[in-house]
């Protein structure tokens, strides 16, 4: 079975700085400076950036950065507490959003507000 994504390759890494070598190294440039150790050290950034990927369903993401969360020596424990939190957050988003279906059923029908 073909992946919906395909296998991230050098050939591609290449071409993609072929095509814009000034915003490929400014990127990786970028990245660097942010995953560097400052106020909060690497496994935490790292930590951090898996559970983002799981919020914003990157699976290049998701791998990448759980790799590089268990470089910086994360556990496994980690990494799904860290998953957990961004599930959280991300069903907290859509509890908290459920405000804005109220306010217009209740703006509607004000007879059935309850």
């Amino acid at each position: 079975m073909d992946s919906l994504f395909p296998k991230p390759t050098s050939a591609l890494a290449h071409q993609r700085a072929e095509l814009t070598p000034e915003a490929d190294e400014a990127f990786k440039a970028f990245s660097k400076a942010v995953f560097a150790d400052g106020a909060l050290p690497k496994k935490t950034k790292q930590l951090i950036a898996v559970a983002v990927a799981h919020v914003t369903q990157c699976p290049y993401c998701i791998h990448g950065h759980t790799q590089a969360a268990l470089k910086e020596e994360a556990t496994a424990q980690e990494i799904m507490e860290a998953i957990w939190v961004a599930t959280e957050m991300r069903a907290g988003g859509a509890f908290a959003h459920s405000s804005l279906a109220l306010d217009t059923i209740n703006q509607h029908k004000p007879s059935e507000k309850t």
